[in-house]
């Protein structure tokens, strides 16, 4: 997949350069950061590079995972990062961290929808966010861009060489009006004795 560039009201979402690793580095020594997501602890420079300059290009390039900078059409520096990475055919699951001073403006909520979106008009059917459980930031902007929480998933995510119960949500197509690749044909719903 060549790298795309998102644009939504207030943010552009883009593919990180080399230029984003000090912005990259600096959100991630926030403890939210490193105790909610799977980025390394501590965190490096060193961890910042590998991500901006390798493993973002690697990603896009091997069609498994697209990682997306979040700034301000206005300028400044990266508010956020949020990607998808491939579960299966026709199937991403979504990412993301917003940098402290920048929580509590609806900044991922957009992002999260404008690459929901972009998923959807590339083919897959079946978005996924999962979380560890008690993680209610990413949750709540799970829940505000759309998605069902489905339940928790038991062991479903490894952190720190641990495996954790998460919280396992899900966005289609049809849950943003929009047409899906495949037909969704749901299970009737069913009463038990």
């Amino acid at each position: 997949m060549e790298p795309i560039t998102l644009t939504t009201e207030r943010l552009r979402l883009r593919p990180f350069t080399a230029a984003d690793a000090d912005a990259v580095y600096e959100a991630c020594q926030d403890p939210d950061i490193q105790r909610w997501t799977t980025v390394p602890s501590p965190y490096t420079r060193a961890d910042a590079e590998l991500f901006v300059t390798r493993l973002v290009p690697d990603g896009w390039r091997q069609d498994g995972e697209y990682a997306f900078a979040v700034e301000s059409l206005d300028g400044g520096p990266v508010l956020a990062a949020t990607g998808l990475h491939a579960r299966g055919p026709g199937v991403r699951e979504v990412g993301f961290w917003l940098a402290r001073e920048h929580r509590g403006r609806g900044y991922m909520t957009e992002a999260v929808g404008a690459v929901a979106r972009w998923a959807f008009s590339i083919g897959v059917h079946r978005l996924l966010w999962r979380a560890e459980v008690g993680n209610a930031p990413s949750r709540a902007v799970a829940e505000r861009t759309g998605f069902t929480i489905e339940g928790v998933e038991r062991a479903g995510l490894v952190h720190h060489d641990t495996v954790r119960d998460c919280w396992l949500g899900s966005l289609l197509p049809s849950d943003l009006g929009l047409p899906s690749p495949l037909p969704y044909l749901p299970a009737k719903a069913t009463t038990e004795a």
